[in-house]
C-alpha cells in the first residue's frame, strides 16, 4: 500500500502518457485525471526554476567562458555614475551591505529570477500543455503565437529597461550635487532593478492584447483609430504611474515604446480588419453586423387543403 501511494504521488509516472495528444486525442480527462496533469506540470516547472536558479546563483560570482560574471552586470548601471556621486572604498564600485547575510538572501533572489527567465520556454511550454487540450486547432494557433510574441516582447522591455536604468540613476541622484554620494544599499538597488525590469516588460505586453482582442473580433481598427488620442494619454499615465522611479527618462522612454508598439497594434488591426472584410465580401455577407439580429419572416404560410388522391383502405374487419 505504501508503495501505490508513493506511486500515486509520483508527478513523473507512466501514466501521465495518456494525457498527451496522441493518446487523448479529444482531450477528454476526468477531473482526477486533471488535478494529477496538473501536478505533474508543476512538478516540471519547479524542478527547471531550481536549475536555472542554482545556474543563476553560480553565476553570480563566476565567469562563464571570458564573459562578466552575473553581478557585474547588474552593477553596470550602477558604476556609470559618475565616482563622486557613488560609493567606491576600495577603489572599485560596490553595492553597500546593512543587514547580516544579506548577499546571500539578495543571490538567492537573483539566482531564482535568472532561473525564471532562463527557463521560462520550459514552465511556459508546461503552462502551454496543460491547457492546449481544451481549445480546438484553431484556438491553438492563436494561442502558440502569442506565447511567441509575448516571451519577445518581454525581452525587449526588459533590455530596453536596463538600458535606461543608468540615466535614470544618473538623474535621481545628481540633485544633491556634490554635497551627496549615492550608497546605495544591494538589496534595495537589486529590487529596483528586478522591478524596472518587470514593468517595462510587462508593460510591452498591452499592445499585443489589443491584436489578440482585434482577432478575436471584440475591438475593430475603426474603434481603436477613434480612441487613439485617449488612448495615447493613457499610455503616457500608465508610464508615470508604473514606473518605479521618479525620473523623467524612465518613464518618456517606456511611453514612447508603448506609442510605437500601440501604433504597430493599430496597423496589425487594420490589415486584419480588411482581410476579414474581403472573406465576408467574397461570402456575400458584407455590412451585416454580428450584432444585428437576423430578419425573420413572421406572415403565415397557406396549407396544403388538396385531398389525397390515395386509395381509400381498409382494415380486416370491414
Amino acid at each position: 500500500m505504501g508503495a501505490s501511494a508513493l506511486g500515486r504521488l509520483n508527478p513523473f509516472r507512466k501514466g501521465r502518457r495518456r494525457w498527451g495528444r496522441r493518446h487523448n486525442p479529444d482531450g477528454t480527462m476526468t477531473l482526477v485525471d486533471h488535478l494529477y496533469e496538473l501536478r505533474y506540470r508543476l512538478g516540471v516547472a519547479v524542478v527547471a526554476v531550481t536549475v536555472g536558479a542554482i545556474f543563476g546563483i553560480w553565476w553570480f560570482s563566476n565567469s562563464i567562458y571570458g564573459l562578466p560574471t552575473l553581478s557585474d552586470v547588474l552593477l553596470e548601471p550602477y558604476c556609470q555614475l559618475p565616482v563622486t556621486q557613488r560609493l567606491s572604498p576600495n577603489g572599485t564600485c560596490q553595492l553597500l551591505q546593512t543587514e547580516p547575510f544579506e548577499i546571500f538572501m539578495l543571490t538567492l533572489k537573483v539566482g531564482v529570477s535568472v532561473g525564471a527567465v532562463l527557463f521560462s520556454p520550459v514552465w511556459l511550454y508546461q503552462l502551454w500543455a496543460f491547457i492546449t487540450p481544451g481549445l480546438y486547432a484553431k484556438e491553438r494557433r492563436f494561442a502558440r503565437l502569442f506565447v511567441a510574441c509575448a516571451t519577445v516582447l518581454f525581452v525587449a522591455g526588459a533590455v530596453l529597461a536596463y538600458y535606461i536604468l543608468p540615466t535614470a540613476l544618473g538623474f535621481m541622484s545628481g540633485f544633491g550635487g556634490d554635497a551627496f554620494f549615492t550608497a546605495l544599499t544591494g538589496g534595495k538597488y537589486i529590487s529596483f532593478m528586478l522591478l524596472l525590469l518587470v514593468i517595462f516588460g510587462v508593460s510591452f505586453e498591452l499592445p499585443l492584447v489589443l491584436v489578440m482582442l482585434n482577432l478575436a473580433g471584440i475591438v475593430s481598427y475603426a474603434k481603436l483609430k477613434s480612441w487613439w488620442r485617449g488612448l495615447v494619454f493613457a499610455l503616457f499615465v500608465f508610464a508615470a504611474i508604473a514606473t518605479p522611479g521618479q525620473d523623467p527618462f524612465s518613464m518618456l522612454a517606456l511611453a514612447a515604446a508603448l506609442c510605437v508598439l500601440f501604433a504597430v497594434a493599430m496597423t496589425i488591426c487594420k490589415f486584419n480588419d480588411k482581410r476579414r472584410a474581403k472573406k465576408l465580401e467574397g461570402q456575400g455577407l458584407e455590412g451585416l453586423s454580428p450584432d444585428e439580429a437576423s430578419k425573420v419572416d413572421f406572415r403565415a404560410s397557406d396549407l396544403d387543403t388538396t385531398p389525397s388522391q390515395s386509395p381509400k383502405q381498409h382494415d380486416d374487419v370491414t
